[in-house]
């Protein structure tokens, strides 16, 4: 209990007429002064929110969860791959290029440093047996350089779910890219690498380009239909 005392000793002092000083009552719930015409405070003991607070609060965050989820999905109402609405979107060709390209460097790395190695130490192979394994060596080399990409890149993946990652990718769209490849560059130089002829890299550059494109609409396909990206 404290007592209020401010002035009480200045007005005897002088005199004055005092009265004692109200005493300040604090209790668990209650706030009372004894001695003066202030009512009672009551002191809650727990606070509520507006429910018209809780209520806004809530609908902005089930907004939110719902967009991202919307964003992660693919759509619920697909539009038909007949319409001009289908191939229209800009971000799905703008991913589905990088994620063929991707493609495209390891396929290439692989095909063509077998078929130049093929070619030049085991010659008696045969061409059919050379373009077979320079498209495997295409086709791996592809799953190595996506796993490098997915440690070493923004997704920062482990080792594990890198390998299983790139393992996971589109086994169609890889051998839509080689075969295209492969046939081009078989129709345009026998298959022959001859890096001091510029006729070879004008073929190379020829079934690169075909071989990108081969694969380039069943990737965005995949990705706009079904959120699947090859990569």
């Amino acid at each position: 209990m404290f007592r209020l005392s401010s002035g009480v000793a200045s007005a005897s002092r002088w005199g004055l007429p005092t009265r004692p000083a109200p005493l300040l009552r604090v209790s668990a719930s209650r706030l009372t002064l004894s001695g003066s015409s202030i009512p009672e405070l009551s002191i809650p003991r727990t606070f509520s929110l507006p429910s018209r607070l809780l209520s806004t609060s809530t609908r902005q965050l089930e907004k939110c969860c719902a967009k991202k989820n919307a964003e992660s999905k693919p759509e619920s109402t697909p539009v038909p791959m007949t319409s001009r609405a289908f191939w229209a979107s800009a971000p799905v060709w703008r991913r589905s290029s990088i994620n063929t390209l991707r493609c495209l460097i390891g396929c290439t790395m692989g095909d063509f440093s077998a078929l130049w190695f093929l070619q030049a130490f085991y010659p008696g192979l045969g061409m059919s047996t050379i373009m077979a394994i320079s498209m495997a060596s295409g086709l791996t080399t592809s799953m190595l350089f996506e796993t490098t990409l997915l440690r070493f890149s923004r997704d920062k993946l482990p080792w594990g779910a890198a390998a299983r990652t790139a393992a996971g990718m589109s086994f169609i769209s890889m051998l839509t890219m080689e075969t295209v490849q492969n046939i081009l560059d078989y129709h345009l130089t026998g298959g022959l690498v001859d890096v001091s002829s510029p006729d070879f890299w004008v073929a190379a550059l020829v079934s690169m380009g075909a071989g990108y494109l081969a694969p380039l609409p069943y990737n965005y396909i995949r990705l706009r239909r079904y959120g699947k990206a090859c990569h």
